[in-house]
């Protein structure tokens, strides 16, 4: 099939699409839709970005035929910079497909969909129904959340001691379990994330990188491999890693030789986008002020219960009390 063809049957399927359709780039996941069809482009929005982008054609056609070259399966991170979007508006025609777990984007006789498109742009509106969450940071955050609008932190000097007590307690619990949960969703994440590709979410971004450790071999290994690099084992009676290092220096030897050399794995966070953060803790507000009715009047009592929980849970007592109580004195 000539890429004529294949980009007509493109440009159809592009104007299928709903127009508030969000799509996604495949490595660095950053939001956009497609404001304008053209015969020979393909226009695009970032979400949160008045630019228009054009896609051209003629990039679409080596896109294509660097796929063919790769026998039909192109290694994302290959893409230019800037060109993710190409990839994700060609995995629109059935024949191509991106995988962004993988990192490919594949061309196929079997018809596809695409995993990087949403129907319906997600508004974040707060109309669906929530559920808590079965985690244990949640119930923590929120007796912080409630101790923290109790008492004025800003002067911590003047915090009575029982709530500096509870205060405490609360920040390590939320900080243990949340790194617990952060440790869950990093595990996730190693399976999405590219190398030197940040992924953009509402808050901020992440990226994966690795980190590397080294620690030196048993002494007699270590000494051994110096030694037969014709460094005497009287100048490396004690192994540490200075003198290890300088050793190494000099000699033809390899880090490996002596050193357990390990890399791991991890996700750091590239950036935090206080502004978002703050719109949307200020959206949560107004929206909970401006409540009324039935409603209303079930969340104040739910909230009425919440705090006298939080009171039984969070109220300080010295070990002589819990002791005279106990024992009846």
């Amino acid at each position: 099939m000539t890429f004529g063809s294949t980009w007509q049957n493109l440009l159809d399927n592009i104007e299928e699409l709903p127009s508030d359709a969000t799509l996604v780039t495949p490595l660095s996941r950053k939001a956009f839709r497609v404001t304008d069809v053209q015969e020979h482009r393909v226009l695009i929005q970032y979400r949160d970005d008045d630019e228009t982008i054009p896609l051209q054609r003629d990039q679409f056609e080596t896109l294509h035929r660097r796929i063919q070259d790769s026998r039909g399966e192109f290694e994302l991170d290959r893409l230019p910079p800037d060109a993710e979007p190409y990839a994700t508006v060609l995995s629109l025609h059935p024949r191509f497909e991106v995988d962004d777990r993988e990192g490919t984007l594949t061309e196929s006789e079997t018809p596809t969909g695409s995993p990087l498109v949403d129907a319906t742009e997600d508004t974040d509106d707060g109309d669906d129904e929530r559920e808590e969450p079965d985690v244990d940071v949640y119930a923590d955050a929120l007796l912080l959340i409630d101790a923290l609008e109790r008492h004025d932190v800003t002067h911590l000097e003047d915090v009575e001691t029982p709530a500096l007590v509870n205060l405490y307690t609360l920040l390590s619990d939320v900080q243990r379990n949340a790194n617990d949960l952060r440790q869950d969703v990093r595990t996730v994440l190693l399976d999405r994330l590219h190398h030197d590709q940040p992924v953009s979410g509402q808050f901020g971004s992440v990226q994966r990188t690795s980190r590397r450790n080294r620690s030196l071999k048993d002494d007699e290994v270590v000494l051994n491999a110096f030694e037969s690099a014709g460094i005497e084992r009287e100048r490396l009676t004690t192994v540490d890693s200075d003198k290890v290092d300088e050793a190494l220096d000099v000699t033809e030897l390899s880090e490996t030789d002596v050193y357990e050399v390990e890399e791991s794995e991890y996700v750091r966070k590239a950036d935090v986008d206080e502004d978002e953060k703050e719109t949307r803790l200020q959206g949560l507000k107004d929206r909970l002020a401006e409540t009324e009715g039935e409603e209303a009047d079930e969340l104040r009592e739910e909230i009425e219960e919440l705090e006298d929980r939080i009171d039984e849970l969070t109220e300080f007592r010295s070990g002589r009390s819990f002791h005279e109580s106990a024992t009846g004195g």
